[in-house]
């Protein structure tokens, strides 16, 4: 029993990699599709939300039945009702993405960057896409290191985000207030994305201080 159980939870930690994976899809579409107003990858990163949702809510139902069948205590636990709440994350950050292209959709033919912020949003949007990278990284090895390299980013993307308010609120702004409004959606999209990215890396930071993902052969990660 206990070896299934150890394989229940490499099945957790696996679908959240996978998750983790097809968020930093969406993010790399969604702001290639902000940057250079291709709808039609706007309207890939839209549909493919729904699998993602499926994947996160999937993953909710196997922890629930390990929680009702199994009963972990301890560290056990702790994998648990970590991986619930990184599911949750990993599919906020996917709506995240879905937002960024809706917003494409909505302004197209034209641009959703707003004159003068394009340089700005194009920084924005590489961060969001290393922090999702690092992210499944982390997720697959639990290397902390990754964790401290995320809050780095992090702190990058909140200084543009301060940018863009500072730029907007400008007396030399001549956006119209459209353009005002999707600049300033736009940014507090990229930040929340990153925020979550942060969320996330610190529950895996708690986890590997306090329990591990098990492997196959029902060994602790990094023992």
């Amino acid at each position: 029993m206990r070896e299934v159980f150890h394989q229940s939870l490499e099945d957790v930690q696996n679908r959240l990699v996978e998750i983790s994976g097809m968020v930093t899809t969406a993010i790399e579409k969604a702001t290639t599709a902000f940057k250079a107003s291709d709808i039609a990858l706007a309207e890939e990163v839209i549909a493919a939300d729904a699998e993602i949702d499926d994947k996160a809510h999937e993953l909710d139902e196997i922890a629930i039945e390990i929680m009702a069948r199994q009963q972990p205590v301890a560290r056990d636990l702790r994998i648990v009702v970590m991986a619930l709440r990184v599911s949750a994350s990993l599919e906020r950050m996917g709506d995240i993405a879905e937002h960024i292209a809706q917003l494409t959709r909505l302004r197209f033919p034209e641009r959703a960057i707003p004159s003068g912020l394009k340089s700005t949003f194009g920084r924005m949007g590489e961060l969001d896409v290393e922090a999702a990278r690092k992210l499944t990284e982390l997720l697959r090895t639990e290397d902390l290191a990754i964790a401290d390299q995320i809050r780095d980013i992090d702190n990058q993307v909140d200084d543009l985000h301060v940018s863009v308010f500072e730029k907007v609120l400008s007396d030399s702004w001549s956006g119209e207030p459209a353009q005002t409004v999707d600049a300033t959606l736009a940014s507090r999209y990229h930040e929340r994305f990153v925020d979550h990215a942060v969320s996330v890396a610190k529950k895996v930071q708690y986890l590997a201080e306090g329990g591990e993902f098990y492997a196959s052969d029902g060994s602790a990660i990094g023992e």
